[in-house]
């Protein structure tokens, strides 16, 4: 039996002409069924229907008429339904998304003059009312229409007695003169009981077939047609064989009323019947969730994700983290550059995963980009014509006051080209980069980009911030990228979550066109992962100190994907990077939009191509601004060996390994000493080496430009 409904208070809707029986006929056939029954005198049962008629509730107003909440994609397919406040999973149908094959088994089997009938089918009536006096008192049959049903559904009021019967035939003539026919089908394919707490056909078609409606096979619809007449009786999840013979008996009689063949009767006779409930959809669930709690008592809720991208996707990071451990999660954001709208947003690995905080939408929680800010800050330095992609920089030991950035595998390279620091994710050229460009200037364009940085409350941002020292989500860094890929110009991020369309972007571009597409030029270059194919894509990597959060983030001429993988409880995943963790599920998310790749914008006005030694005079080597940054300012000190170190070059079983000498701070070039005696010079290099005679002490110096000095004392063996 259905909850009691709220009768909405709205207009009511404009009735379809049909012919309507005088009062006096309508009371006098209730009279009539009533002294059938034995029931009582005319005068007392002409104040009774006269009451009735009075008492009864407003037409329900199918717009407003409370159903599950369906969270639907852009294209209006079901992603999650929501119970309703009683409990009930009673989703909103119309007769035009219900298989047309099961609307004429219901009206052949429930009524067969649905059409014709003004809300009472007398015959019936007066059938059931013979059964009644040959039972003995009895009630054998109800010869109730479709929309005396529709009423009982509607009041929630007991029906196997005489007062409920004559109500519900009153009730009935007001809903045939107030909703057309569509309409009452309409109701009743909302709120028809089904078992437990499942209302309605598409709730019932979700939860015993896992499908809408729209098309049911012979056997599917049978049982559906059955299941309202003893919805816990015949519930198949509790008693398939029950739920069987009821699908049979309806078979039966679409036979005998000719709706549908034998042969087709047999056939589908011979279907299984379900014995379990399906689970309800539960596709984009974080952000599902969150738009109903954006937008409370709203029926139908769309986002902007594709629901095949969607399911795509959530297989894949629930396959890809599984390998990780239990407690690592997965998120996933695509979004589409010209619109900023979201194509798909897994938020975890799985909603229910318990040991990975299944729960927590990883794709806006704040974490530590690592190395994914890089493409911005080099972007910066093209923009202000401190760099081109070919211009030489050092990568080498250097402090910047008290602190000294090292490379992710803590080697240097000595010169490289910006390009190679880039794709190869160098930490020390960015930073040097970094403070040429300026800290706040990198955290202005990330505004610009409609990210949200997040700073420990009172600081200001330090250089740290280019390798990771600061906090953003997911969706900033998809953000970001899109920016970068849409040629500088920013684009808001939408998802359909709140009622309202969001702000515009900002007109102030992240990056101008040439910069941007300097950045995405080296970023196509970047080696693939071992399952992805070289220049598909524009992507960088990134992780963040402690094997705490692996990123990758790519585009392409059309869509721009980001990658998270990681604990969400913020413990390290030993091992943990971006190229072996995020960047295949990258490359497998590409592939699953299922479309070719789209080619990156095409260079802009501006764009210089040349080599290093076609550049002009000022590219060829990035400069600092600043001639007297404190690097050069600081004595030259021996970064490698460290002083008083044992060296293991394997001097005592004859190996003739070179010793490597690594110098940060002072100005090049650089002159380098063993025990005094000068074994090399280097005009840029921060680097030398140096093949002893045998193990023991030997001293090592180095003098820099300026005559400033430094030396330690090692043992070699």
């Amino acid at each position: 039996m259905t909850d009691a409904i709220s009768i909405a208070s709205g207009p009511e809707l404009e009735p379809k002409p049909r012919p309507r029986l005088p009062l006096w006929r309508l009371l006098a056939a209730g009279l009539v069924v009533m002294l059938a029954l034995g029931l009582g005198g005319a005068i007392y049962g002409l104040s009774t229907i006269r009451d009735i008629a009075a008492g009864l509730p407003l037409t329900p107003d199918i717009a407003t008429l409370p159903v599950s909440t369906a969270v639907v994609d852009r294209d209006g397919q079901l992603l999650r339904p929501f119970t309703t406040a009683g409990g009930r999973w009673r989703l909103p149908v119309t007769v035009s998304e219900v298989d047309r094959h099961f609307i004429d088994m219901l009206v052949a089997y429930e009524d067969q003059h649905f059409r014709e009938h003004a809300g009472i089918e007398w015959s019936s009536m007066l059938r059931a009312a013979g059964q009644f006096l040959g039972a003995g008192g009895h009630v054998v049959s109800g010869g109730s229409t479709l929309t005396m049903q529709v009423a009982r559904l509607i009041e929630a009021e007991p029906t196997r007695n005489i007062w409920g019967k004559l109500r519900q035939m009153v009730h009935a003539d007001a809903l045939e003169h107030r909703l057309s026919k569509d309409d009452i089908l309409t109701l009743y394919l909302t709120l028809a009981p089904y078992g437990g707490n499942i209302e309605g056909i598409r709730a019932a078609s979700l939860a015993y077939f896992g499908k809408e409606p729209t098309r049911l096979t012979t056997a599917e619809a049978a049982l559906l047609v059955a299941l309202p007449q003893s919805p816990e009786a015949r519930r198949p999840d509790r008693d398939p064989q029950a739920a069987e013979a009821g699908r049979n008996l309806v078979l039966d009689r679409m036979v005998a009323q000719g709706v549908i063949a034998q042969e087709e009767a047999d056939a589908a006779r011979r279907e299984p019947v379900p014995t379990a409930r399906k689970d309800f959809p539960m596709l984009a669930a974080h952000m599902a969730q969150e738009a109903v709690t954006a937008q409370p008592g709203v029926r139908r809720i769309a986002l902007t994700v594709d629901r095949r991208l969607q399911s795509a996707l959530e297989r894949l990071g629930a396959g890809r983290a599984a390998t990780l451990g239990p407690k690592v999660s997965l998120a996933i954001v695509v979004a589409d550059q010209a619109s900023g709208n979201i194509l798909a947003s897994v938020g975890s690995a799985g909603l229910f995963a318990e040991q990975s905080d299944g729960y927590v939408d990883m794709t806006s929680a704040v974490r530590s980009p690592g190395s994914t800010l890089k493409p911005l800050i080099y972007g910066l330095a093209f923009e202000l014509g401190l760099a081109h992609p070919e211009s030489l920089i050092e990568d080498r030991p250097t402090a910047f006051g008290g602190y000294v950035p090292v490379n992710f595998d803590g080697f240097s390279r000595g010169t490289v080209t910006i390009r190679q620091a880039l794709a190869d994710s160098l930490n020390i050229p960015a930073i040097v980069v970094l403070d040429a460009v300026g800290t706040a200037r990198l955290v202005s364009r990330l505004t610009r980009a409609n990210a949200h940085p997040k700073l420990p409350e009172g600081t200001a941002p330090g250089l740290a911030i280019g390798l990771g020292g600061v906090g953003v989500t997911l969706r900033d860094l998809v953000s970001i990228y899109a920016a970068i890929a849409r040629g500088g110009s920013p684009v808001m991020l939408n998802d359909g979550v709140t009622p309202a369309n969001h702000e515009p972007a900002g007109s102030a571009p992240v990056l101008d066109p040439a910069a941007a597409w300097y950045v995405s030029d080296i970023l196509a270059d970047v080696p693939p992962p071992l399952n992805g194919s070289p220049g598909r894509i524009a992507y960088k990597t990134g992780t963040s100190y402690g094997y705490r959060d692996a990123w990758a983030i790519g585009y392409d001429g059309k869509t721009v994907i980001g990658v998270w993988v990681g604990r969400p409880d913020g413990e390290p995943v030993p091992g943990i990077s971006g190229i072996t963790a995020a960047a295949p599920v990258l490359f497998e998310s590409f592939d699953r939009l299922g479309a070719p790749a789209v080619p990156l914008r095409p260079a802009p006005a501006g764009v210089l191509f040349a080599s290093n030694t076609q550049l002009p005079g000022p590219l060829k080597r990035f400069r600092h601004p600043d001639d007297n940054m404190t690097t050069r300012d600081a004595a030259p000190e021996i970064a490698f060996p460290a002083d008083g170190v044992d060296v293991d070059l394997g001097l005592a079983s004859g190996s003739d390994l070179p010793l490597v000498v690594k110098v940060r701070n002072g100005a090049p070039p650089f002159t380098f000493f063993a025990n005094g005696a000068p074994f090399g010079r280097s005009a840029f290099a921060r680097q030398n080496s140096w093949t002893p005679d045998g193990p023991g002490y030997v001293t090592l110096s180095v003098v820099d430009a300026e005559g400033r000095s430094d030396d330690v004392t090692v043992f070699l063996d």
